[in-house]
């Protein structure tokens, strides 16, 4: 088991807690996107025992980040959205380098690669432009709001494991996620399996078609990748504070954002 992958769940989850910020996102942050991909494609290869050592520490990670966090970054988002947007602001900025340095785009990019780059700038920079309302709490439960539910957790994993896509903004798109986001507080068991059912098949689906296209166009795939996450800055920007007290917590935040991606770096980039 590798039980480092752990923290690194407990980043992820707490990430895909709040909309406008990507799983996929953090796990290429944190270096171990491409393994993540594999690792899920790999379990129904004959190496599974090696994939599940790698990926049930980072689940159990993500999970304890959702069902204890969730209502600590929902606090924090509620009270403190700015400084806690920008904390991720000086995360994504500050592990940039390290991406281009990983898909070695000194050597390998060419001008369609950045072409590429810039397409997934513009495809997730426009997100920017939705207004989507969270929704109230789905108090009657019938085998529709099941159907709902299962295809809303598909579609949320589908984005989440695409870096720059939050599956939490899907879910406030569709319009489940208050409901997903109060079963999870109030442990309805129901709402929780239909939901995670629909994410795990979406996990499936999803790494399998990210995975050919890293093993036949992985320059193309990692600048389309680095797209992404550029973009994302934009999802993410709160607007500039208005008043000086919060203008000064978010310089604080985002410093600490860009110290946490300097020590990300050295850590989880070291080979590279």
């Amino acid at each position: 088991m590798e039980w480092k992958n752990f923290y690194r769940g407990l980043m992820m989850g707490a990430s895909d807690v709040i909309p406008g910020v990507s799983g996929g996102t953090i796990a290429v942050l944190l270096g171990i996107y491409d393994r993540l991909i594999a690792s899920i494609n790999g379990l129904f290869s004959k190496d599974w025992k090696k994939h599940l050592g790698f990926l049930i520490p980072l689940g159990l990670g993500i999970l304890t980040a959702i069902f204890l966090l969730a209502n600590v970054i929902e606090w924090l988002f509620a009270h403190y959205p700015g400084p806690t947007q920008f904390f991720f602001l000086g995360l994504i900025l500050g592990v940039l380098p390290y991406l281009f340095h990983k898909a070695e785009a000194k050597h390998n990019f060419k001008p369609k690669h950045y072409f590429l780059l810039l397409i997934g700038v513009v495809v997730i920079a426009s997100m920017a432009f939705f207004n989507p309302i969270e929704g109230d709490v789905i108090e009657n439960v019938t085998a529709s709001t099941y159907v709902l539910l299962f295809f809303s957790g598909f579609i949320g994993s589908s984005a989440m494991i695409i870096p720059g896509i939050s599956g939490s903004f899907m879910l406030l798109l569709i319009g489940v996620y208050a409901t997903i986001i109060s079963a999870i507080s109030n442990l309805q068991l129901d709402i929780i399996a239909v939901t995670g059912l629909g994410i795990a098949i979406g996990f499936i689906v999803m790494s399998k078609v990210i995975a050919y296209f890293l093993r036949n166009f992985y320059s193309g795939t990692f600048a389309v990748i680095i797209g992404l996450v550029i973009g994302s800055i934009f999802v993410v920007y709160p607007g500039w504070p208005t008043s000086t007290s919060f203008v000064l917590l978010s310089v604080v935040t985002f410093a600490a954002g860009l110290f946490v991606a300097y020590i990300l770096g050295r850590v989880e980039y070291k080979e590279t």
